[in-house]
């Protein structure tokens, strides 16, 4: 046989061939050797124990016995066949079982021969039996006890139908170890080894598979999830070079009248030093003749808008136009509203340009923005049709630019002769890990503090048999003149999910808060979006007291006189959509609150998440507690997660180790900015294979 390196495929190896290939390709993603390696065990079991039939007590923890399989027959039934076996320890017998690929493990079985099976036992009319034990021969296992750790890796039923469940896995990539891994090259620098206290690359791999301890196992596990953080990280920043150093940007030197006169004249209140901060660092950005490539992170209220702003006119000032994305018509329009009235009688122009916008209307815009009349426009993905011409692009800001596909932003970007500055805001917290990966080629901002005079939501839980005292104080709050939302999950009723539908929420509502004294307004996804606005608006000029909705109030809602947000069926809710559901409260001077109701009944997790919601109103920690309830890619969302592709790191369990491979990937990227040197060849070869196995490393964030 020929040697066996890293990169052999899988299907060459004994043992393998083409339909085992086929289903650790399928399965687990494995095509060559080195994938197999690095499908790491999930957990391991201490075997160093052998137990006796006669010992058996619970059918809750797995046992390993010493014995022979003295018979083994198929037997065929209604259901199938299933294969049934008699385990002899010397003293006492009981049945093994298997109820799929009974002919293949027939076959397999080694009868008459020293074994050592492992598995759960069952209880059956009064007599022990182990349904699809681990079965070895004790030759095997003798060979490879250690100290007898036994890894557990991840399998499919499919897999263990080609013989590849857990024990399969592991013979096969003890095998591949033994080959290969000793002749491993070393691929991270010395003085990354030394400063992270990391064993060798050949001993983890070796180790991690065979450990002798958990101390050993754990020594072996982190040392490759470092290395993988570590090459996302010097690619992340390599990739950040591209598009900031690397590539030109047009240099906003001028701080001039359209700046200064809205900063000194106009500002509606003091800018917190959260945004004095941040606007020094896009200012510093603007002036270096690179491109800006900045995250700007702050929750709703934080003031990300009036930063935009004071951006846009830096970009005025020195003889260039603004483009302002955001995702949502009604989010677009009240950016333009919003900014209009700001900007009062300042000579700055602010268009909007959305898929609503015809006819004359639309051809005006077009030509005036082509001819340099417009300085900032206002839109949706409209703004990136061919028919949109800039006169001088220089500033792109993208609202929620996680709503946005990376091809659709790319294409903002080539509207401009030269690369334009571009300001990524989002008021989705976003947990550091994943600022660290998923926007790991941004510089990010962060504004951490609210304008002065708002007040913290106060955040409360209540379930049904509070409603009468939630009602009540509804009330109170409209005849102090305050205004309420009531959100719910559904717009009709559910035969599936018990909890609060939308229409029949209303029809409570009303019955509760009746005309003509009060006026209850409705909002959700299905209405006609002339409709929609009506109600709207009715809530948004004070006509109606109360607006129940469903989630379409998520996001580009803003009635500074709203102080109470009812959401009904809370945990039925993600925090990520609660917090932002809350944020649409506590926009003006009055104290706000935020009610959760939810049934009494709930699981582990809803409670948590509603008792974080209680216990803060910190976007960033309830972002990072999101993350630890549901994964980075759900937190980011699947169509345009932007969360790499990790075989053995995890954003979550690996927080610490991603921030010391960021900070030694940017120590080595200092001293050698492109891996030249000869002791990176190894590292920079890494690298290489790396990016050739996960293509959305490099995806424009």
């Amino acid at each position: 046989m020929a040697e066996v390196l890293p990169s052999t495929p899988v299907e060459f190896l004994k043992g393998v061939g083409p339909k085992r290939s086929d289903a650790l390709v399928s399965e687990l993603g494995i095509r060559t050797c080195m994938d197999l390696l690095l499908h790491l065990p999930f957990r391991y079991e201490d075997r160093s124990q052998f137990h006796r039939i006669a010992d058996i007590q619970s059918e809750h923890t797995a046992v390993q016995m010493l014995g022979v399989i003295t018979q083994a027959k198929e037997v065929r039934g209604a259901r199938g066949s299933r294969l049934i076996a008699v385990f002899d320890d010397g003293e006492s017998t009981l049945e093994l079982q298997w109820f799929r690929g009974a002919q293949w493990i027939l076959r397999n079985l080694p009868v008459q021969k020293e074994v050592v099976i492992y598995g759960k036992p069952n209880l059956y009319k009064g007599k022990w039996n182990i349904a699809h034990p681990e079965v070895e021969l004790l030759a095997h296992y003798e060979t490879r006890k250690g100290d007898g750790l036994h890894p557990v890796y991840s399998s499919t039923e499919k897999l263990g139908r080609h013989g590849l469940h857990s024990q399969g896995l592991a013979k096969l990539i003890r095998n591949v170890a033994a080959e290969i891994a000793p002749a491993l090259t070393e691929t991270l620098p010395e003085r990354v080894l030394r400063e992270m206290k990391l064993v060798g690359r050949a001993d983890a791999l070796r180790k991690v598979h065979q450990p002798a301890t958990p101390a050993e196992a754990e020594q072996a596990q982190t040392r490759l999830r470092f290395e993988e953080l570590f090459l996302l990280q010097l690619t992340l920043l390599q990739h950040k070079k591209t598009v900031t150093q690397d590539l030109p940007g047009v240099r906003f030197e001028e701080v001039g009248e359209a700046f200064n006169a809205f900063y000194h004249e106009r500002l509606p209140f003091e800018l917190t030093d959260a945004q004095k901060r941040v606007l020094r660092e896009i200012r510093s950005d603007l002036n270096t003749g690179w491109h800006m490539n900045r995250l700007l992170q702050g929750d709703v209220g934080s003031g990300k808008t009036v930063v935009a702003l004071l951006t846009a006119l830096l970009a005025k000032d020195n003889g260039y136009q603004a483009a302002i994305m955001a995702p949502t018509e009604i989010l677009a329009q009240q950016h333009l509203e919003g900014l209009r009235e700001m900007l009062g009688p300042m000579d700055v122009r602010v268009e909007l340009l959305t898929g609503s916008v015809k006819g004359a209307t639309r051809k005006t815009i077009l030509e005036d923005l082509k001819a340099g009349d417009i300085d900032i426009l206002v839109g949706t993905h409209a703004l990136i049709e061919p028919t949109v011409v800039f006169d001088r692009l220089g500033l792109a800001v993208i609202d929620e630019q996680h709503r946005f596909g990376v091809a659709q932003r790319a294409k903002l970007w080539k509207k401009a002769k030269v690369a334009p500055h571009i300001l990524v805001m989002t008021a989705t917290p976003i947990p550091r890990t994943l600022a660290m990966t998923a926007y790991g080629d941004l510089d990010a901002s962060i504004l951490d503090e609210l304008p002065p005079g708002r007040k913290p939501i106060q955040t409360v839980h209540r379930t049904d048999a509070a409603r009468l005292g939630v009602f009540q104080f509804l009330e109170d709050q409209i005849a102090e003149g305050r205004q309420i939302y009531l959100v719910y999950p559904l717009i009709e009723e559910s035969a599936t999910l018990d909890h609060k539908d939308l229409m029949d929420g209303y029809e409570s509502i009303v019955r509760r808060f009746p005309p003509p004294q009060y006026q209850v307004a409705i909002v959700h996804g299905r209405m006609k979006p002339e409709d929609k606005t009506w109600e709207m608006d009715r809530f948004a000029k004070g006509q109606a007291q109360i607006l129940v909705a469903t989630t379409v109030i998520e996001v580009g809602v803003n009635v500074p006189n709203a102080s109470v947000m009812v959401i009904e069926s809370a945990e039925r809710f993600g925090l990520s959509q609660l917090h932002q559901l809350r944020g649409r409260v506590g926009r003006g001077a009055s104290q706000s609150y935020c009610i959760l109701m939810s049934s009494s009944d709930l699981g582990n997790d809803a409670r948590r998440r509603l008792e974080t919601m209680c216990r803060t109103n910190d976007g960033f920690e309830i972002a990072e507690v999101d993350m630890e309830l549901r994964g980075p890619g759900d937190v980011m969302g699947t169509q345009q997660s932007g969360v790499p592709d990790l075989k053995v790191a995890d954003l979550v369990r690996d927080r610490p180790l991603l921030t010391s491979a960021r900070y030694l990937a940017q120590s080595v990227l200092e001293d050698d900015p492109d891996l030249g040197r000869p002791e990176h060849d190894a590292l920079r070869e890494a690298l290489e294979t790396a990016l050739k196995a996960r293509s959305n490393w490099v995806r424009i964030s």
